[in-house]
C-alpha cells in the first residue's frame, strides 16, 4: 500500500473530511467552490481538488496526491517548476485526473498536519479593512494569528505567507481574501476556523428583509432578484451602496460575478444597465438602488453562492473602516490566470 493510500484510509482522513463538509456547507464560511483542505503525512499531502466543492468530501472523492516534499522544495528554491503544482502529483496515485487547487502552494508552505482554508465573511469583512492587520493582533493574537497582506493567489501568496509565518502561527488573516488555519488534528483546525470567526464577527442587529419587485422590473431581460435578504438589503441602503460601489474586493468575486459592483441609476431601465453590465470584463451582478439586486437566470450556484456572499460580507463592515479594494491591475490578472478559468470550467462542470 502506497503512503498515499495509507493516508487516505487513515482516521486522519476521515476527521478532515466530516470538517470539510461541516465547514462547506456553512455559507458563512465557504461558498461554493471556494475553500480548500489538505492533511500531511510522511512526505505526502492530499489536497482539495481545483473547482470541487468542500461540502462534498465524504460523497465524491475531491482529494489530489501531492509530493509535498519535492513540492515545497521547488518552492522555497524559487523552481520554475513550482509554477505548475500538478506536475508534483503522482498520476498512478490520481485516477479521476483531477488538478490540484490553485492553492495548493499555501498548504504545501504553511507547515502543519492539517489546514484549513475558508472564504469566512467575517474575516472577509475584516481583511477588507486599512487597519486589518491591527484588529488581527487585538483580536486574534492570543490564538496565533498573522496578518498578510493581499497577494495573487497560489505562489505569490505562498511565498508572502513563508515570509509571515513563523513555528507558532496557526492562524493567517489573507488580505482582501480571508482565512487560513494550521492544526495537528482536523477537529482542532475546525476549532480554530470557528473561534477567529466568533470573534471577528460584529454585533450587528439582523438587518430587516426587503420587500422587492426586481422580477417585475426586469422582465424578460435573462437576469433574475437574488434571493437572500443581506444582499437585497444593499439594494436600500445608499450609505452602503456607496461604500461597496467600484472595483472588486477578493477574488472570488471578480472570477464569478466579474470585476467591480454594477451600481444602476436611480432611474435607469433593466435594459440600460444590463447593457452596461455586459461591455468589456462582463458584470454578473447588478444593483438596482431601492428595488434589490440581480444576476442573469443562468447564472451557476457558484455564482449565486458568491452574490449570497456579498450581502453578507457588507452586513459584517465596520460603517467606519477605511476599506481596501483590489486594483484593476489585480483583478486583471485573475481573470486572465489560466488556473481560475479552469476553476471556473470544473465548477461549471460538477454543478
Amino acid at each position: 500500500m502506497s503512503a498515499y493510500e495509507t493516508l487516505r484510509q487513515s482516521p486522519a482522513f476521515a476527521a478532515l473530511r466530516a470538517a470539510s463538509v461541516r465547514l462547506g456547507s456553512n455559507p458563512l464560511q465557504v461558498q461554493g467552490p471556494g475553500g480548500n483542505a489538505s492533511i500531511k503525512d510522511g512526505g505526502v499531502m492530499l489536497v482539495k481538488a481545483s473547482g470541487t466543492w468542500l461540502a462534498e468530501a465524504e460523497n465524491k472523492d475531491i482529494m489530489v496526491p501531492v509530493d509535498i516534499a519535492g513540492f515545497r522544495a521547488a518552492l522555497r528554491a524559487g523552481d520554475p517548476a513550482a509554477e505548475d503544482n500538478a506536475a508534483f502529483v503522482p498520476q498512478e496515485e490520481n485516477p479521476l485526473g483531477l488538478r490540484p487547487s490553485i492553492e495548493t502552494s499555501v498548504h504545501a508552505i504553511f507547515d502543519w498536519p492539517v489546514v484549513i482554508h475558508t472564504h469566512c465573511v467575517a474575516t472577509i469583512a475584516t481583511a477588507l479593512r486599512k487597519d486589518a492587520a491591527e484588529i488581527v493582533t487585538q483580536r486574534l493574537g492570543d490564538l496565533g494569528a498573522a496578518f498578510v497582506p493581499y497577494a495573487k493567489p497560489g505562489l505569490d501568496l505562498a511565498r508572502a505567507i513563508d515570509a509571515a509565518a513563523t513555528a507558532q502561527t496557526r492562524i493567517l488573516v489573507l488580505g482582501n481574501h480571508g482565512l487560513v488555519v494550521g492544526a495537528e488534528t482536523a477537529e482542532e483546525a475546525e476549532t480554530l476556523a470557528l473561534e477567529a470567526a466568533r470573534r471577528l464577527t460584529p454585533k450587528t442587529a439582523s438587518r430587516p428583509e426587503s420587500q422587492t419587485e426586481l422580477s417585475t422590473f426586469l422582465g424578460n431581460s435573462g437576469w433574475q432578484a437574488v434571493d437572500h435578504a443581506a444582499t437585497t438589503a444593499i439594494a436600500f441602503d445608499a450609505a452602503l451602496r456607496a461604500r461597496i460601489a467600484g472595483a472588486s474586493f477578493y477574488p472570488d468575486h471578480v472570477i464569478f460575478l466579474g470585476p467591480g459592483i454594477l451600481i444602476a441609476g436611480e432611474d435607469e431601465s433593466a435594459a440600460a444597465a444590463i447593457a452596461r453590465a455586459q461591455e468589456g470584463a462582463a458584470q454578473k451582478l447588478i444593483v438596482f438602488p431601492g428595488r434589490g439586486v440581480a444576476i442573469p437566470t443562468d447564472a451557476s450556484p457558484a455564482m449565486q453562492a458568491m452574490a449570497r456572499c456579498l450581502g453578507d460580507v457588507a452586513a459584517c463592515l465596520d460603517p467606519s473602516a477605511e476599506l481596501i479594494r483590489l486594483t484593476p491591475e489585480q483583478e486583471a490578472e485573475l481573470l486572465n490566470w489560466d488556473a481560475e478559468k479552469y476553476r471556473q470550467a470544473m465548477s461549471a462542470d460538477t454543478e
